[in-house]
């Protein structure tokens, strides 16, 4: 079975393929031109995010298989550590946390729960 992350088409720029398309990045920007085909919605335009694509709930907020908590201190840290299911959970400090409170979360975690913004 595909990952039902990936179960959507691929939302394209509006006027991505023109001429001058090395000025357009490539991220989804909504149509807003008078004579735009794609805010038309023009099946040959390509499809635009709407509701429809949304992700399943039990898959939602998560990345690889992993859902993220957001920590700001070593006892939200020893809280995440003391679930049955830490496996399936990875940390994120928050970004208000300073570098000497970082340091002491990063040193409680160990190697026993990956953290994904490890920097000092």
């Amino acid at each position: 079975m595909k990952n039902p992350k990936k179960m959507h088409p691929r939302f394209n720029v509006p006027n991505y393929g023109t001429k001058n398309r090395k000025h357009v990045k490539d991220r989804w920007r909504k149509p807003r031109g008078v004579d735009s085909k794609k805010r038309e919605k023009r099946r040959f335009a390509g499809a635009e995010p709407t509701i429809g694509y949304k992700n399943p709930e039990s898959i939602a907020n998560t990345r690889n298989g992993k859902r993220n908590i957001v920590v700001h201190n070593v006892d939200e840290l020893k809280r995440v550590l003391s679930m049955p299911d830490r496996d399936s959970y990875d940390v994120t400090i928050a970004s208000s946390v300073g570098r000497k409170k970082r340091v002491s979360i990063i040193s409680a975690a160990g190697n026993s729960i990956r953290i994904r913004n490890v920097r000092v």
